[in-house]
């Protein structure tokens, strides 16, 4: 993995500049996970996002669903072939099989594992800042999600757009107001 980061300080000082607070705890910690609380607040369920580093090399978002899902890069494992069968009824309900002549493909799907934990922690803050921090660009520090049409919409409330020149005519000069 291209490191983009020279050692921990600097990635430690780029979890500090993006508000990235550890709360990793004891029992992590003795395991070599660590864990990160993101100032996002997630779009479901309200909570702030938490995303973690393990040892074992996978970084997974740890919250806003049932079971944390893996971060990490995919790749596509190689086809296996398996033989395709046609499955029938028998008149006592018994079942039987025949092959078809015909093969089926089944591909797996396995992810890239990051051994180190200083590319891991890299990945992660690369990961958070394109997919959190750019993507959720357009939330606010309560965490409520504002849609363009919407804050368009108050601009214009809170300052309506003056329509066509205003100007005042004295003493015979013009003046435009501003």
């Amino acid at each position: 993995m291209k490191n983009k980061f020279n050692n921990f300080v600097e990635i430690e000082r780029m979890l500090q500049f993006l508000d990235i607070k550890e709360v990793t705890t004891k029992r992590q910690k003795k395991n070599g996970t660590r864990e990160f609380e993101l100032p996002i607040k997630s779009e479901y369920g309200g909570q702030k996002l938490r995303v973690a580093s393990f040892a074992s090399g996978y970084v997974r978002r740890q919250n806003g669903c049932y079971t944390p899902y893996q971060l990490n890069k995919r790749v596509n494992g190689e086809p296996e072939y398996f033989k395709d069968y046609k499955w029938q009824t028998l008149d006592n309900g018994d079942y039987t099989q025949e092959w078809t002549g015909k093969y089926r493909m089944f591909q797996t799907r396995g992810c890239v594992l990051i051994p180190k934990e200083e590319d891991r922690l890299a990945y992660l803050i690369s990961y958070c800042l394109k997919n959190y921090y750019i993507k959720h660009a357009n939330f606010v520090a309560d965490g409520e999600y504002i849609p363009k049409w919407r804050h368009k919409y108050e601009l214009e409330r809170v300052s309506p757009p003056v329509v066509g020149d205003v100007s005042v005519n004295i003493n015979g000069q013009k003046y435009k107001v501003i």
